[in-house]
């Protein structure tokens, strides 16, 4: 096959499938307009694919996709879309079915792509390089937004090494003037007709002798002028059925052999093996729009009633037909079904459109109804960070519970709403709706839901450190777990009981929660044991736990993305990123930071990211946005937490003393208000901190700032001994300061050569002033760009491969682990080497602990 101003395109497609042959996997991206060639492009790489295992499926055009439709299609995953296996487990089963032998697998239209299949292609593309595997993926430019559910899946694939994007430009005249050969149409004029689109010319070259159309439904069109109604009917039933007209129904639909035979004389359609489809979209659009006022539903209609004659049914497909027939209570029957599919399957976004469906075409007035769908609608947005939509829902049922004299279901739904105000950052709106549906089970005697109102409302108050009143109500709660046989409810309110005990001090209580996080896992009770994760992994970086809290993310933050749990996954990442921050690797930490701000997420989760975007540069000597600050500061007013409110003063009397601007939020607030917040238990850390700050600026510290180990010892003059303590941490920049927090010359230039070997030279310089102002003859020069090292400029990525070469692993098999060829490995070991400034990785073994890679 022959493509017209493809050779180059052709080439690198040939190149990677033979990659693909030699075992070595890649991943190239097709992007082009509709028309552009580029099914085109890919059947000329299938007709070479000998000896290569073909996989080629499209994504759904359905107004609401099927979640893992490509894969269903292929018969990778269950085609009834109803097993129970977790997106873990289906990413597996794809990875195990295209690892062993030389594979071309290929998704087609991703501009429609489910954020399912986006979840298994991430997967897949992570582990290209170590299989056989060419992964060739195409899609519109024009169609994919800034938000568009595909944009993770091109964010990673860009990211990757050896990644190639190929973009299809129009046709050139000389190339129209070569399709156009043999006829008398004038190339110039069919170029500026068609902008050189490689459809569009090609249905105009098949018709020489007609007028030149003036679209491309026009130059489709010519092809049926001549048709009869029947096939003009079946066409347009076709065309109703964007997905494909599935084989089995075309008896059901009155469509014998030989008006199968006259339409295969149109040139428009091409027959699979599962159906009939048009050659392309935009003649399947053009016969569409053929379709007179009216008709649509009637046509939609007679394919609904058809296709539920054969098995497996799909209620996503079943859907779209309903919306379409205007048959609003099957719309609301199916939309549902497809919802619950979705959210087995992990789709959440999926399952929260159907819902939306589902609602918009309910018929029905009872009440219960539609406020039970409200409420799943909303559980579904609250998975997916949409937390405003699912207040709006959640408020919305309040009037039907009481319309219904439910008050179950107002309780369900007020203790509900209370969550997600509280990850929304509205502490006040939280506790009272918790309080509301405690108050209203108890009246009603529905303990279940009362339980669950109470453990709510313990674990608010013990995330503002409550901690008596969380312990209260924890014991509440697992007292109705235990009358009335509720699991789930014990167990959560048990989690609550342990988190108290660890903030307060207590650390026997961390292996209890571990050990609880796998009950919940054993369960499938996904986002409990995620929450669990997202405590312990915060408390241990509040703690100075820090190497114990990176072992708790590295499993976490997986375990939130394969159970496509995104609002814990927010949460983790910005815990993350204060860990980076702790740990003085300043890339990752802005990297984290930077994906926690763009995922639009729960505002709760934004403190720790918008302190992380500020620190790092300034702590660099380099611009920082000090405005951030303020909505940090304003975030933090409004949640009203001692934790968080102790760090942004902590940051803003870091800003202070860098920038030597006047900040009464800091010189007045912070003094006047760190003896109560600093008095709460299990707050003594983050008091020390800003304590630690409020005294380089030479303000007060109350004595209870001080209690935890690292600052009791500075007070007590054992600066040697603090120091030593953060280094066994893993806290550089602490230990730093510490040393400068000295008033020996001699340990302050100490802190100094710390802080320029973490590339804090922002904050080196500023104590060099200091130094110098005060008339120390013992200042340290300031590193030369060419010969500082960077141990902070670790990439998530590279810390990922520099802590496997700090356990003495070999590339071939830091690739294994990593799922990466050989050849990336080495490049990565190499950038690593460069960037801590040591000779060889038998260094990085020996420094590991040193290196913070322990």
């Amino acid at each position: 096959m022959r493509l017209l101003e493809r050779d180059a395109e052709t080439g690198v497609l040939r190149a990677a499938l033979g990659s693909a042959r030699d075992g070595e996997g890649s991943i190239v991206v097709i992007a082009g307009e509709s028309g552009a060639g580029k099914s085109s492009l890919v059947d000329a790489l299938v007709s070479e694919a000998d000896g290569v295992r073909v996989l080629r499926a499209h994504c759904d055009p359905l107004d609401t996709p099927r979640p893992l439709g490509p894969f269903r299609d292929l018969r990778l995953v269950d085609t009834s879309g109803r097993e129970d296996a977790s997106r873990a487990e289906l990413c597996e089963r794809v990875y195990d079915a295209v690892r062993d032998e030389p594979a071309l697998l290929v998704v087609e239209d991703l501009h429609w792509v489910d954020a399912a299949t986006v979840d298994v292609l991430r997967f897949l593309a992570r582990r290209v390089e170590s299989m056989p595997l060419l992964l060739v993926l195409t899609y519109r430019d024009g169609e994919i937004d800034p938000r568009h559910s595909v944009r993770p899946l091109l964010g990673d694939v860009a990211s990757l090494d050896g990644i190639v994007q190929l973009a299809l430009a129009p046709l050139s005249v000389h190339a129209v003037r070569d399709v156009v050969a043999g006829t008398h149409l004038d190339a110039e004029r069919v170029h500026a007709l068609t902008g050189g689109n490689p459809f569009f010319v090609t249905e105009v070259a098949k018709e020489p002798d007609r007028p030149l159309p003036n679209s491309v439904r026009d130059a489709v069109l010519a092809h049926i002028a001549d048709v009869t109604d029947h096939d003009l009917e079946v066409l347009q039933l076709i065309a109703a059925a964007p997905d494909r007209l599935d084989n089995r129904v075309l008896p059901h639909l009155g469509v014998d052999l030989p008006t199968l035979r006259r339409l295969q004389d149109t040139a428009l359609l091409t027959r699979t093996a599962e159906g009939l489809v048009f050659r392309h979209e935009l003649a399947r659009q053009a016969v569409e729009s053929t379709v007179p006022p009216g008709g649509g539903p009637r046509l939609h209609a007679r394919l609904l009633e058809a296709l539920q004659t054969i098995e497996p049914a799909d209620p996503a497909v079943f859907t779209h037909h309903a919306v379409a027939a205007r048959d609003n209570a099957r719309a609301t029957a199916y939309a549902c079904q497809a919802a619950e599919e979705a959210s087995t399957a992990g789709s959440h976004s999926e399952a929260a459109a159907f819902f939306e469906i589902a609602l918009e075409h309910l018929e029905s007035r009872d009440p219960v109804e539609r406020a039970g769908l409200l409420l799943r609608l909303a559980y579904q947005q609250y998975m997916t960070s949409r937390l405003a939509e699912a207040i709006a829902n959640t408020r919305a049922t309040f009037r039907l519970w009481e319309e219904a004299g439910d008050d179950d279901g107002l309780a369900a739904a007020h203790d509900a709403v209370a969550l997600y105000e509280y990850y929304n950052a509205h502490r006040a709106k939280a506790e009272h709706h918790a309080d509301t549906a405690a108050r209203i089970a108890q009246g009603a005697g529905t303990a279940s839901t009362y339980g669950a109102s109470r453990a709510t409302r313990g674990f608010m108050a013990y995330m503002r450190n409550d901690l008596d009143q969380a312990r209260a109500l924890a014991t509440e709660a697992h007292e109705v777990a235990r009358r009335n046989e509720l699991a789930q409810l014990g167990l959560r309110s048990e989690v609550v009981a342990s988190v108290v005990d660890l903030v307060s001090g207590d650390e026997s209580a961390r292996p209890v929660l571990l050990t609880q996080v796998e009950a919940a896992r054993d369960r499938g009770w996904d986002e409990l044991a995620s929450t669990v994760y997202s405590q312990v992994a915060s408390l241990d970086v509040e703690h100075g736990r820090l190497r114990d809290a990176e072992q708790v993310l590295q499993v976490s933050i997986p375990f939130a993305d394969a159970r496509d749990i995104p609002i814990c996954r927010h949460w983790q990442t910005g815990v993350r990123a204060r860990l980076q921050l702790l740990r003085g690797r300043w890339e990752a930490a802005l990297e984290d930071a930077a994906a926690v701000v763009a995922d639009d997420g729960m505002p709760l989760a934004l403190v720790w990211p918008r302190l992380v975007s500020v620190l790092v540069p300034l702590r660099r000597g380099e611009h920082a946005d000090l405005g951030v600050l303020d909505d940090a500061w304003s975030l933090v007013e409004q949640i009203d937490e001692p934790l968080r409110r102790l760090a942004v003063l902590a940051a803003l009397a870091e800003a202070a003393w860098m920038t030597g601007r006047h900040d009464p939020r800091v010189s007045e607030g912070a003094v006047a208000h760190l003896d109560g917040l600093a008095s709460r238990p299990g707050a003594e850390w983050g008091a020390g901190n800003c304590g630690a700050w409020l005294r380089r600026m030479g303000l007060p510290v109350p004595d209870v700032a001080r209690s935890a180990t690292p600052y009791r010892l500075v007070d007590e003059g054992r600066i040697a001994d603090a120091a030593a303590y953060w280094a066994r941490v893993g806290d550089p920049f602490a230990e730093a300061m510490t040393w400068t927090d000295s008033a020996v010359p001699e340990d302050r230039v100490t802190g100094i050569r710390l802080l320029d070997s973490i590339g804090a030279i922002g904050t080196a310089d500023r104590l060099r002033v200091a130094m110098r102002q005060e008339g120390s003859v013992v200042v340290p020069q300031r590193p030369r760009e060419s010969t500082r090292a960077n141990p902070a400029g670790l990439t998530n990525r590279q810390l990922e491969v520099a802590r496997l070469v700090a356990r003495g692993l070999s590339n071939s098999e830091i690739a294994a682990q990593l799922f990466i060829s050989p050849k990336t490995a080495d490049h990565h070991v190499s950038a690593i080497l460069t960037k801590l400034g040591v000779p060889s990785r038998r260094a990085v073994v020996v420094n590991a602990e040193q290196l913070g890679l322990t």
